[in-house]
């Protein structure tokens, strides 16, 4: 069993059943749009949300047990999300396929492998689509709250600049805040939100 399958082979979500607070507070933005990629989406709360909001859903990971408990909270939801197990790394990411893609603390990736599934992500946007991602400064590693323990995969505003120097950066913003997202994500955390526009 790989390392997040035993992480999510328990019967309560390690974080939580309700979205993610950044994905939540830009569900406005989210009126117009159709098709939705929910990238790393673990047990589902986010790709949950997003088909909540009237999306079609696909939801991508590497776990077996995770997408088979997000498939659970669908239905508890009563909502219909698609759900496709895969290595996130050897992901095709279509082009101009989705109309939004959330990536919700998906830094389990080392530098190469990010640079790859963000330049995928671009791809993967529809003209006009929207890109919304949240993660941890460095300075996480001081609160020791949930997150990487590798320096390397943080993200500075720096660096999402110039990944995503292709896309409308509508809105870049780092700080503090207390987070309450199940047992795996709680506490003081060092937090970077991005909204960005493919051009179209």
């Amino acid at each position: 069993m790989s390392f997040w399958d035993e992480r999510y082979d328990r019967a309560d979500y390690i974080f939580g059943e309700a979205p993610n607070g950044f994905l939540a507070a830009n569900a406005a933005r989210l009126k117009g749009y159709s098709t939705a990629l929910a990238v790393a989406d673990g047990e589902g709360r986010n790709g949950v949300f997003l088909a909540e909001q009237g999306l079609e859903v696909l939801a991508i990971d590497a776990s077996p047990v995770g997408l088979a408990k997000s498939a659970k909270l669908a239905a508890k939801r009563s909502v219909t999300l698609t759900t496709q197990c895969l290595d996130i790394g050897a992901y095709d990411w279509p082009e101009a396929r989705f109309d939004v893609v959330a990536a919700i603390f998906i830094q389990f990736a080392p530098p190469a492998m990010r640079d790859a599934m963000f330049a995928g992500m671009v791809r993967t946007l529809a003209p006009g689509g929207l890109l919304l991602l949240e993660g941890y400064r460095p300075e996480q590693l001081g609160y020791g709250t949930g997150g990487p323990s590798q320096l390397e995969n943080l993200y500075t505003e720096a660096l999402l600049r110039q990944q995503f120097a292709g896309l409308e950066i509508l809105s870049l913003e780092s700080y503090d805040a207390e987070l309450t997202e199940g047992a795996a994500h709680a506490g003081p955390s060092a937090l970077i939100d991005l909204v960005a526009r493919k051009p179209g």
